[in-house]
């Protein structure tokens, strides 16, 4: 009988610790969702993200806000095609992420431009210090795939963890949900 009581409480201690140690990890990990939107589309798709993911959101804000000219990709002089053009471009930003130390998890949103992400993406990885972070790219497009953006991003900042990014054209919550499942 003491034998049995004695095992039970080993199992009952190792539950409870398991459970324990769970909790933990879910309470370890805080996720930012940061996004760059020029006309609304990654913007929803990054409150979604951070819905599903419970995580805090953050806009990424041009200190000089762009106009339906300077997005005007057919026109060679545009700010978006000049900027683009320009590998040194680094558009200022008004706003930043005041607890970035805070987060070991980040999901970095954008439209794609010219094959790839806006230099404003630039602007903003380059302001803080990613190392421990797990970073994840997600994408909206008209047409363009987020693969290049991924590649560019990993080689601009090799040092960065970064995790599978994934283009996001109208996602579901569901889809969100399987997605973050999936990289877990």
């Amino acid at each position: 009988m003491k034998r049995v009581v004695i095992i039970l409480a080993v199992l009952l201690t190792i539950s409870f610790s398991a459970c324990s140690q769970n909790k933990q990890e879910r309470k370890m990990e805080k996720v930012l969702v940061v996004y760059f939107s020029a006309s609304g589309v990654t913007e929803e798709v990054a409150r979604q993200l951070a819905e599903v993911t419970s995580g805090d959101l953050h806009k990424i804000q041009p200190e000089q806000p762009y106009t339906a000219a300077d997005l005007d990709w057919t026109n060679k002089q545009s700010r978006s095609s000049l900027e683009m053009n320009d590998k040194n471009s680094r558009p200022s930003i008004s706003d930043k992420v005041q607890n970035m130390e805070e987060y070991n998890v980040v999901y970095i949103g954008f439209p794609i431009w010219w094959y790839t992400a806006p230099t404003i993406i630039n602007t903003f990885i380059e302001s803080y210090d990613f190392k421990g972070k797990n970073v994840i790219p997600f994408a909206t497009s008209g047409g363009s795939s987020i693969k290049k953006a991924c590649q560019d991003l990993k080689a601009a900042y090799p040092n960065i963890n970064w995790r599978e990014g994934k283009l996001l054209n109208n996602a579901s919550k569901k889809e969100l949900e399987e997605w973050i499942k999936s990289m877990k």
